[in-house]
């Protein structure tokens, strides 16, 4: 019997109403001859109250006390899942991440999964039963419950689903597939009807909120089929896939971009080999990701050093560059938090020149300044104003040829959980 591991985000479990829908799509896929396991997130909006409660205890809450607090929301809705599957008529039993023994590594809200061992899911897959499980946890080897960060639900979907040989991962959530850029910035995004692993980690690094990284990680890495549907509308939804070298590919396929950038530089260091790790070796150690890097031509023996970060990061990390200062002989230590990043995304890239000089020209005839560039053999990133950044997705969305003069898209708001 085929086995389809199904994925509802905060949104899709969002009420009482909403979670006994699911069970009646659960239940549908059951009847239509497959075994089924269902990965759920927290109801939408227990995370953040969760969090915020343990912050109004403590403003710095133990990371693994607050790991231990934010797993309960999903526990929550499991219950409430298989109630009312049960309630509709099936058998259905439902798990923590503990439970079916997702052991991660110790890094409390970022953990990551080591290994599965689902013999109790696939007993109860032998029973007849629908499992449900709860998405976003684990448990660590000493015990300690974990959690994988935001977007881990989609993450112990597809874990699960490469753990168990699943036939195919459907990620549900309040979009009906993947689209050329968000719907919201520019009205006449279309959905893709397909992507490949390698176009959707790079979307899903530079911003876009539809998968997590790891989740799409995990999926291209174990050859798990995976398919982003809508939880409250029927339709086919994107399949994320292989390159298939028979078929044509488009120039570019999307527009990605992240609100969640800040930009810090180093003035006036001596430019001499070294000066690099130096300055991002103790923002490594305090394990801040360091994205997008640029160092300027040696005038006088000196260089200016920028480099970006999540902006949740930019006072730590700005605390750091301080602290270092002197030692680095800096003459000056600033940054920017009103910047956003702009990606384009295509496979197509590698086979056609001039998309780098199109998307600068279609931002510059905008007035646009870029202020970074970074690219790959399939991405080209630049960093902008903030304030251009919905102003750049359209223009760029038009000169690639990417708008559906016929799109008429309507969405509540996406979830990453």
């Amino acid at each position: 019997m085929p086995l389809i591991v199904q994925k509802y985000g905060g949104t899709s479990v969002g009420s009482i109403e909403r979670i006994e829908d699911v069970a009646r799509k659960v239940i549908k896929t059951k009847e239509a001859g497959n075994n089924v396991v269902v990965v759920v997130s927290a109801m939408s909006g227990e995370t953040n109250r969760l969090t915020e409660l343990a912050k109004q205890m403590n403003p710095n809450p133990p990371a693994r006390e607050l790991d231990m607090m934010l797993s309960t929301g999903e526990q929550v809705t499991i219950a409430l899942l298989a109630m009312a599957i049960e309630k509709q008529g099936h058998a259905a039993r439902c798990y923590t991440g503990a439970q079916v023994r997702i052991l991660t590594d110790s890094v409390h809200s970022k953990a990551r999964i080591q290994e599965i061992d689902a013999k109790v899911v696939t007993e109860d897959l032998k029973e007849g039963r629908i499992v449900v499980v709860a998405g976003f946890q684990g448990m660590d080897s000493s015990g300690a419950i974990t959690t994988l960060g935001r977007g881990g639900s989609d993450t112990t979907a597809v874990a699960l689903a490469a753990a168990l040989g699943a036939d195919e991962c459907e990620i549900y959530t309040d979009v009906d597939g993947v689209y050329t850029t968000d719907p919201r910035v520019a009205s006449k995004a279309r959905r893709l009807d397909r992507i490949t692993f390698e176009e959707m980690l790079e979307m899903a690094s530079l911003g876009s909120k539809i998968l997590q990284i790891r989740a799409v990680e995990f999926a291209g890495k174990y050859h798990v089929p995976l398919r982003v549907r809508s939880t409250f509308d029927d339709g086919p939804g994107t399949l994320i896939t292989y390159e298939d070298e028979n078929m044509e590919e488009p120039l570019i396929s999307g527009i990605a971009f992240n609100r969640d950038e800040a930009k810090l530089t180093v003035l006036g260091v001596p430019d001499q080999p070294g000066i690099a790790g130096r300055i991002l070796g103790p923002v490594s150690e305090a394990n801040i990701e360091v994205d997008m890097i640029v160092q300027n031509i040696s005038q006088s023996g000196l260089t200016d050093f920028t480099f970006t970060v999540h902006r949740n990061d930019y006072e730590k990390t700005l605390k750091i560059l301080q602290g270092i200062n002197d030692e680095l002989g800096a003459r000056e230590v600033y940054g920017d938090t009103k910047i956003v990043k702009l990606s384009l995304v295509g496979v197509g890239m590698r086979s056609h020149a001039g998309v780098a000089s199109t998307m600068f020209e279609a931002l510059a005839k905008e007035g646009i300044n870029i202020q970074m560039i970074s690219t790959s053999e399939i991405k080209i990133s630049v960093v902008i104003d903030e304030k251009y950044l919905e102003l750049g997705v359209r223009a760029l969305h038009t000169a690639f040829e990417l708008d559906d003069e016929d799109a008429q898209v309507s969405i509540e708001g996406k979830s990453s959980d």
